[in-house]
C-alpha cells in the first residue's frame, strides 16, 4: 500500500516475459499494475488474462480485467513506481519516453541485464530516484498468457530509503526485495552467471540439458575464468550469490558429469523446458543482449589494455547466429573453438585443466 492507504500504482515498462511475470505477481498481491509493451502481448493478455507458475508449484491467475495494458508511456503518468524491463538496447529510448511522462516523485527501478542501464536512466531522469535491481530467475513464456518461473532466486535491489515504500507489496507477491549496499558487486556476480547465456543460446538446448553436459560447462568456465582474471586485476569485487564463492564456480563446472549431478545439483534445479533469454531472442529473430553480457567483459579488457578472446568469440558467434548462422553447436565443437581463440599457453610442467 502507498502512504495514503490506496493500492500502490506500478507501471511495468517493457512487458516481456520478466515484465509480465513480475507485474502479474504484483497485481495478484493487490497493487494497481499497468503493463506497457507491444500490442501483440496486450492482445494475448486481454484474451487469456495471466497465468503465473513456478517450479515449486505456484499457480496464480490474474484476470484480464484485473491488470491494465497499454502501449504508450503516458499510462505511467500517475505511477508511484515504474519497473523498467526493456532489453538493454532500448534503455535510452525508454528513458526519453518516461522523461516526458512521469513526475519527479516517481521511483524508477531498472530490472534489466547488464551493468549500465540504471545509469542510462538516471541521465534521462535526473529528478527521479532511479535504482538498479537484479532478477536472478528465468521466466518462460508458454503462450496464452502463461509465464513460468523456471529457476530459483530472490530479487536484489540497490539500498535506498525509497525501497521501504514498495517493499511490502513485493513481499506479499512472493518476490521479496533484498536491498544491497554493494550492488555493483551483485551486478558483476549476476553477469558472471549470465556468461552461460551465450553458450546456452548456441547449444540450442534447454538450460538443464546444456548444463548437464561437461563440454558445455567447460565452455562457460573458460568465459568465467577470463572474466574473473580481469575483475581481479582491476580490483573489482564480486558478490557471493550462490553457495559457492564466484571464484570456485568455474572449477565446479569442469568436474565430470556424475560429480556435477551431485555437487552442482542446485544449478540443475531448473525447469526442464527453461532456456536463456538469449535463446528466446534468437528464436524470435530479435537482436540479443550479448553486448551487455559477454560484451561487458570485452570492454573491461579493452580499458585494461588487454583482450578477452573467449568472450569476444562468444559475441562473434551470437552475432553470426543472429544473421542465420549455427545455433546448434555440440559441446565439443564449441569448446574446441573457444580454446583455439586463446592462443598458445605457457608451459608450466603440469597438466593444464579447463
Amino acid at each position: 500500500m502507498s502512504c495514503d492507504g490506496r493500492p500502490l500504482r506500478i507501471s511495468v515498462f517493457g512487458a516481456g516475459s520478466i515484465g509480465c511475470y513480475v507485474g502479474g505477481r504484483l497485481a495478484a498481491a493487490g497493487a494497481e499494475v499497468t503493463l506497457i509493451g507491444r500490442e501483440r502481448v496486450g492482445a494475448e493478455i486481454r484474451e487469456h488474462g495471466l497465468r503465473l507458475t513456478d517450479l515449486h508449484g505456484a499457480d496464480i491467475r490474474v484476470g484480464a480485467a484485473d491488470i491494465a495494458f497499454a502501449t504508450g508511456p503516458e499510462s505511467a503518468a500517475t505511477a508511484d513506481l515504474v519497473v523498467v524491463s526493456v532489453k538493454s538496447a532500448g534503455t535510452p529510448e525508454a528513458g526519453a519516453a518516461l522523461a516526458s511522462a512521469i513526475g519527479s516523485d516517481t521511483v524508477v527501478v531498472s530490472a534489466q541485464n547488464g551493468l549500465g542501464n540504471a545509469d542510462t536512466l538516471r541521465a534521462a531522469l535526473p529528478e527521479q530516484v532511479v535504482l538498479a535491481a537484479m532478477v536472478p530467475f528465468n521466466v518462460v513464456h508458454r503462450g496464452d498468457g502463461h509465464f513460468h518461473q523456471g529457476s530459483e532466486g530472490d530479487l536484489e535491489i540497490e539500498q535506498h530509503p525509497a525501497v521501504r515504500a514498495f517493499a511490502p507489496v513485493f513481499d506479499d507477491a512472493g518476490l521479496p526485495l533484498h536491498a544491497r549496499a554493494d550492488f555493483r558487486s551483485v551486478q558483476w556476480a549476476k553477469l558472471l552467471l549470465n556468461l552461460n547465456n551465450a553458450v546456452n543460446a548456441l547449444s540450442g538446448l534447454p538450460l538443464r540439458e546444456e548444463l548437464s553436459q561437461r563440454s558445455f560447462r567447460r565452455a562457460v568456465a573458460l568465459a568465467q575464468r577470463e572474466a574473473l582474471t580481469l575483475l581481479t586485476a582491476r580490483g573489482i569485487a564480486v558478490a557471493k550469490l550462490t553457495p559457492l564463492p564466484p571464484q570456485w564456480i568455474p572449477r565446479l563446472l569442469t568436474v565430470p558429469d556424475g560429480v556435477f549431478r551431485v555437487a552442482g545439483s542446485r544449478m540443475l534445479a531448473i525447469d526442464p523446458h527453461a532456456r536463456s533469454s538469449m535463446w528466446d531472442d534468437l528464436e524470435a529473430g530479435r537482436r540479443t543482449e550479448v553486448d551487455w553480457i559477454s560484451g561487458e567483459i570485452v570492454r573491461l579488457a579493452a580499458v585494461s589494455g588487454t583482450a578477452a578472446p573467449v568472450n569476444a568469440r562468444l559475441v562473434e558467434l551470437i552475432r553470426e547466429a543472429e544473421a542465420g548462422g549455427n545455433r546448434h553447436w555440440s559441446g565439443d565443437a564449441l569448446l574446441d573453438d573457444l580454446r583455439s581463440r586463446r592462443g598458445p599457453r605457457k608451459p608450466t610442467g603440469k597438466r593444464q585443466r579447463n
